[in-house]
């Protein structure tokens, strides 16, 4: 199975200098954006796995007796207590799809060119906050995972293997991604899922992956739309070509009853991509190729801050 396979550790194709002049122009938009609207939301809703044991210090009156620590009283002969702190520092992993579906768009950029600068946008946040970002590549099999790490650098390098990663498979299997997550994912991490979503017969197998990662970590899905999924220029009899299975379907695009035909295959993925995440309690965040992705990073995260407030 695709899943049990350990991921290749080959290099993306060396960066062109238009590339990395792209990786500099979404370093600087990235920095201005984290730094004036989403570094201070990101820290409010992640804020680490729990507490961690720090020290022991001497009793104070008014200290909780609960946290006194037996076996260094009797040592010691006088009481003293157990400190917590907050345990900060958190792993993303950016389980990434990078089937043949993602590989295009209609209105001036590709899915997957809107997946590099939100990666960007969510890894700069992180690292800001000390967290540790890592990145999966998946198709239909697990192609490419950089490990856990910190600094500006390691954000860059995660953007430049985006834009310049050619995947080898053309299909998608996100079970397989998430039950490599699972074994990769230390203590409770938070997932961030970025997927258009159209998964043929492979929901059965999804759905219990994604249970199982529900269960161990905060998951979160990023749905990637463009409007040509939802509905298609009328230019009469067209040949629809499935980008990841090569299947061709012909349609009426000038007529109601194609559009609607059409309609139909885009959003019985959709509907089922909304009741199982409604399902496991996994937040979605809808980000289109044609409208600015700031602001929805943003609701994203104050809706968050209000539901975990009360």
């Amino acid at each position: 199975m695709a899943s049990r396979r350990r991921a290749p550790r080959r290099d993306p194709v060396p960066a062109s200098r238009d590339v990395l002049r792209q990786v500099r122009r979404i370093d600087l938009r990235i920095r201005r954006l984290v730094d004036s609207r989403l570094a201070g939301e990101y820290q409010s809703v992640f804020k680490g796995q729990g507490i961690e044991f720090a020290e022991v210090r001497p009793y104070l009156p008014g200290d909780d007796v609960r946290t006194i620590d037996w076996n260094v009283t009797a040592r010691l002969g006088d009481a003293y207590v157990k400190r917590y702190v907050e345990e900060r520092e958190l792993t993303i992993l950016l389980v990434v799809d990078l089937s043949a579906s993602q590989r295009w768009g209609t209105r001036g950029r590709m899915k997957s060119e809107l997946v590099a600068e939100v990666v960007a946008t969510l890894s700069m946040a992180a690292i800001r906050n000390n967290d540790r970002v890592a990145l999966l590549v998946v198709t239909n099999e697990v192609e490419w995972f950089i490990p856990p790490r910190k600094g500006r650098r390691h954000v860059l390098r995660l953007v430049r293997d985006l834009l310049t990663f050619e995947p080898t498979q053309r299909g998608t299997d996100l079970a397989a991604g998430l039950d490599y997550a699972l074994r990769l994912a230390p203590g409770r991490s938070v997932i961030f899922l970025f997927s258009d979503f159209r998964l043929g017969d492979g929901w059965g197998a999804f759905a219990g992956r994604l249970a199982a990662a529900t269960a161990r970590h905060d998951v979160i899905a990023v749905h990637l739309t463009d409007p040509l999924d939802e509905r298609l220029p009328a230019l009469g009899l067209i040949a629809l070509q499935d980008p990841e299975t090569g299947a061709i379907r012909y349609l009426d695009s000038s007529a109601e009853g194609g559009q609607q035909a059409y309609r139909a295959l885009a959003s019985e993925d959709s509907a089922q991509a909304r009741r199982l995440f409604r399902k496991h309690q996994v937040d979605r965040i809808e980000l289109r190729t044609d409208t600015p992705f700031a602001g929805e990073l943003q609701s994203f995260f104050q809706r968050r801050e209000r539901r975990l407030r009360r």
